[in-house]
This record gives structure tokens, sequence and C-alpha cells, in this order.
């Protein structure tokens, strides 16, 4: 990320008073002295859109001076007292590493100062006895003002941050020897949150406009996670961040699922063009994660093979390649969030869930509504798999069996959107299909891999080197897709879709 830099940040916040003091520290397990690291004067402003769109996530953008960070800070949570901090030098206006990773939530819009808050930190250094930091302890008198000239707000607070790969039971510790001393934890998750509630200005959360128990309060609380989880993915994904990729992937795919699946709850006028465009999306993040899939599965069989068998420069061949197609990949996932038809995607999903358009259906309980529809799918891919096992081995069925797969996927998101009106059959239903599903994604990926290896082989013949290993992973894969198709009607039997009742007073 440039000249950006990322830091886990494992803190916790307590209440206090100027007059609370800070108990001995050193009775703590581990904890051997406790240094005064003196007092700091520190000067942030923070920085959100008009609507404090940020802030609704609990993500942060400051610009601070003082302390031994000063510099540009945007923080994502992670959990409950765990955030990545990503840091920038101090400079007049926002760097672009960090507006990139804010993108998804600010789009065009622009970054205004929203709060400035002044802290006064008196700092204590937990060491263990060969003085190594375990901690950092601070007493922090604060000072918040909503910008422009607005209300203001002053109070006290003791923060405890874990120093990096520190066991976080300290922290339990710490908090044990604090709550003896009567510190209670803060009910603020952050410096910015609680300056933004006593000031009056706390962001407004998104209202579901259905109606509770009906099919659109069930269809529009599903959309809104998927689409929220693309949002909140995307700066993972330009971090480059594991399974970031396919975990926005897998966002667009479930909320374009849910809009086919659910037609009759929501205008499919309106949902198909937007399912074109989740499809266009995901088709850009799946090169990248097509090639993470492909490579992990290649040298996994390159290293369970005996040195006898592997003949020619196999793993240099794999790395290589792997190398140049990651970059390639990479590139045209990032281009395709940097674009602006990702954005106007982004605002038709927003402008869809804020104004839904809702069919007759919608308003009818959402048990005999959503319970139809997942049968409907259901029985749908009943019929793939069944033309899918007719046919003999071979590109025909190859080709039968990805499209069950397709509808394996729509079938689990189905049953998956439909928990909380079906409840325990439909997620017993979602279990068994993701079996079915990963099966099939199991002979997917067999035929992929194939097809990469017949590459390699003519690759190899071509320059003079042994084909040998290439053609024995081949058939060993060949193996593989056989043994997947044999294994489907068994697992097919289990994903039974007769504990959906469509009666909503069961």
């Amino acid at each position: 990320m440039g000249t950006a830099e990322t830091k886990r940040e494992i803190e916790r916040k307590y209440e206090a008073t100027g007059d609370t003091p800070v108990p001995d520290l050193t009775r703590v397990p581990g904890v051997a002295t406790v240094v005064d690291q003196g007092v700091m004067e520190l000067d942030a402003v923070y920085y959100d859109t008009p609507d404090l769109r940020l802030a609704a996530d609990g993500v942060t953008l400051r610009r601070r001076t003082g302390g031994s960070d000063a510099g540009w800070h945007v923080k994502f949570p992670v959990a409950a007292g765990v955030r990545d901090e990503i840091r920038a030098p101090l400079s007049d206006t926002l760097p672009g590493e960090l507006a990139g990773l804010l993108r998804s939530r600010v789009r065009d819009g622009e970054v205004v100062p929203a709060v400035r808050l002044r802290s006064a930190r008196d700092v204590r250094h937990l060491l263990d006895g060969d003085g190594t930091l375990l901690a950092e302890l601070s007493v922090d008198t604060v000072h918040a003002e909503r910008l422009p000239g607005g209300p203001e707000a002053s109070w006290t607070e003791i923060e405890v941050e874990l120093a990096d790969d520190i066991d976080p039971d300290l922290l339990d510790a710490v908090e044990k020897r604090l709550g003896k001393a009567g510190i209670r934890p803060s009910a603020a998750p952050s410096k910015l949150a609680r300056a933004l509630t006593e000031t009056g200005a706390e962001p407004r959360t998104p209202a579901n406009p259905g109606k509770p128990g009906t099919a659109a309060a069930v269809v529009l609380a599903y959309a809104r996670e998927q689409a929220d989880a693309i949002v909140a993915l995307d700066p993972a994904v330009r971090r480059d961040l594991p399974d970031a990729v396919h975990q926005l992937r897998v966002a667009c795919r479930r909320l374009r699922s849910a809009f086919r699946t659910y037609r009759r709850v929501l205008d499919r006028d309106i949902t198909d063009p937007l399912g074109d465009e989740l499809k266009w999306l995901a088709g850009e993040l799946g090169v990248a994660r097509d090639q993470e899939v492909l490579d992990a599965r290649l040298r996994a069989h390159v290293a369970n093979l005996p040195p006898e068998l592997t003949l020619g420069p196999v793993t240099t061949r794999l790395r290589h390649r792997d190398a140049a197609l990651a970059r390639n990949a990479r590139h045209q996932a990032l281009a395709a969030l940097d674009s602006d038809r990702y954005l106007a995607l982004l605002d038709a999903l927003e402008a869809l869930l804020a104004d839904p358009p809702l069919r007759k259906a919608a308003r009818r309980d959402a048990r005999a509504v959503l319970a139809r529809a997942v049968r409907k799918d259901h029985h749908r891919l009943g019929g793939r798999i069944e033309h899918a096992l007719a046919l003999d081995a071979g590109h025909e069925r190859d080709l039968a069996l990805h499209e069950a797969r397709k509808a394996a996927k729509r079938a689990r998101y189905a049953a998956d959107a439909a928990g909380p009106a079906l409840g325990k059959p439909a997620e017993r239903l979602a279990k068994r299909l993701k079996a079915v599903q990963s099966l099939l994604g199991e002979h997917q990926d067999s035929v992929v891999a194939r097809a990469a290896l017949r590459e390699f082989g003519i690759m190899a013949q071509g320059v003079g080197e042994s084909a040998f290993t290439w053609g024995l992973l081949y058939g060993r894969e060949e193996a593989a897709a056989d043994a997947a198709a044999r294994e489907l009607p068994r697992v097919w039997a289990r994903a039974s879709a007769r504990g959906l009742r469509a009666d909503p007073t069961r």
C-alpha cells in the first residue's frame, strides 16, 4: 500500500474522571513494572461525509498532530475492541491511498471536518520482567467540538492498548484489576462515537421498509446484508486481505440470487438490471479468485507427488505462471472497484433499499411466499442434476454439472435468505445444499485444473521438457471428477425440501 502502514489495534476503554486513581498494575500477572511516559498533547480532526456514513459503519478517518504517530489514520472495525489502523504521513490533504479505502462509502462525495478532539494523554507503559512492552495505559482528558462551530463536550477516560504480539488475555487481567478499583468499561466503542453522541450528532441507521413478518421485511433485510457486505469488503480487497475477493464475490452472487429467486417480492424490471451489474462485478473479481483456487490446487497436487514422479521444472513453471496471472487478475479487480460503473451500482443498490419496488406478494406472510420460492429453486436444481447424470462422461456432462452447480448455489442462497422466516427446516436444507454445491464445485475445479494441466503439457512438449508429470496430474484430476459424479446421487438424495411448509400457521 505504498507509504501507508497497517497496525492491528487491540484496546479497551474505561470510564473515569479527573480524580480517578489508577490502581497498582504490577499486581497484574506478568506485569513487572509500570513506567510513566509523561503527558502528550494530541489534536485530531475527524472527517466524515455530511451524513456521517463512515461513523455509521464504525469507520474513522482522522488527521492528528502530536504524539508519536502524527498523520492520517483510517480505522476499520475487526471485532469488539479490535480495529485495523492504516496510517499515512501527515499532509494537508487526504492521501490517495486512504481515499481509495473509503471509496465504497464516500463514492463521488467528499469528506469534511466533523469533530475535533483535543486530548491530554497521560501515558504509562506496562512492562514484563525483561523490559518488554506489554501494553500502554493512558488517562485521556478529552475535549470534543462538533465542526463547524457546533456543541462541545468533555470527559476523561482510561484506555489500555495491547502491544504487538502480546496475548490478549493480558487485557482481561488488567480489566479485572481495574474493576476491583471500581473502574468500569466505557459504553462508547471509540472517542469519536462518544463525541458524536454527546454533541447530538449520532449517525442515522437505515430502516427496513418492510412490515415485520412480511416477505418484504425478510427479503429486504437479506438484500441489505449483502449490499452492506459489498461496501464493507471493498477496502479489504484493496488491502489484499486473505479471502476478501472471495467474500465480496459471494456477496454479489447472494444478492443477485435473491433478486432472481424472490421476483414475486421485488419487481424484476428494477432488479434484473442490477443483477446484470452484480454479475459483471463478480466476473471481474472472479479472475483473481479463480486463479487463487487453481494455484492452491495445483501446488497441493505437486507437493504430494513423490520426487521420482516429478519430472522437469514443474514447480518453477507453476510459480512463473501463477505470479504473472495473479498480477493481471489483481489489476483487473482493482480496475473494476475504481470504475464509475461500480459506483453507479452501489448508488443503485442504495436507492433500491431506500425505496424498494415491492410487488403484491411482498405484503404477504413471509413463510408462505418464501417457502414457495425455495421449493421452486430446489425443483429446478433437481432437474439439472437429473439431466447431467443421464449423460455419458465427457464435455457435455461437464457443462451440465457446471449448470447444476450454479443452480445449487441459487437454491442454497434462497434457503439461507428464508432462514429467519422458515427456521430450522430452511437452515437444514441450506446445509445439505451446501454439500451438493461443494461436491459439484470439486467437479468443476477438476475441469478447470485439467484445462490448465493440458496447457502445461503442451508447453513442456514444445520446449523439449518431460510432459509426464502434467499427464499424471491430468489423470488424477479426471479420476477425481468421476468420483464426484458418482457421489452426487447420494449427496443429492439427502437434500430434500420436504420439511419446508408454506402454511403460516404451522
